[in-house]
């Protein structure tokens, strides 16, 4: 018999099951915590990894869905937002926003809808995957469905490729 889901990961596989989402969340043997790491338990480029990445736009909390293989520009993405100030959002605030850690925030699910900028560089992969409220869980998706999932608007959130 094995055990219920961790009750985060439950309610991302809700979410995703009520937002008509293809693809089902798979529970990994150990935590992955970074794209690459993420990567090579799938057997996948680094670069169809989906980092979930909270930031402080002005105080006001928005997700960066990044590709593993791009770095999010913090000075480009201000700009395109109209903001002063663009920093990495703390664990807490992290935690707070989403209801989940860093390492496991997926692209939805959290307690109030928040903003979301999605790298165009995903959309390289038919593939990609996110994580699914733990550092753990993941679910397969593709770019297009991610920008429908997440309301979310496609931008160019950097210029430098840091993995192939």
């Amino acid at each position: 018999m094995s055990r219920p889901p961790h009750p985060r990961v439950a309610a991302v596989a809700r979410a995703l099951t009520e937002a008509g989402a293809g693809g089902e969340v798979r529970v990994l043997p150990a935590e992955v915590r970074t794209a690459a790491a993420a990567a090579a338990e799938l057997d996948v480029p680094v670069g169809a990894i989906v980092n979930s990445l909270v930031f402080l736009a002005d105080g006001a909390p928005v997700l960066i869905l990044t590709s593993g293989a791009h770095r999010v520009d913090v000075d480009r993405v201000a700009t395109l937002l109209g903001v002063r100030s663009l920093t990495p959002a703390p664990a807490e605030e992290v935690r707070r926003h989403t209801g989940q850690p860093v390492g496991g925030v997926a692209p939805l699910g959290h307690p109030e809808p928040l903003g979301t900028l999605v790298d165009v560089e995903l959309a390289r992969h038919d593939e990609v995957w996110a994580a699914a409220g733990h550092p753990a869980a993941v679910f397969p998706t593709s770019y297009d469905e991610l920008l429908r999932l997440t309301a979310g608007t496609p931008v160019e959130v950097g210029a430098e490729v840091v993995a192939p």
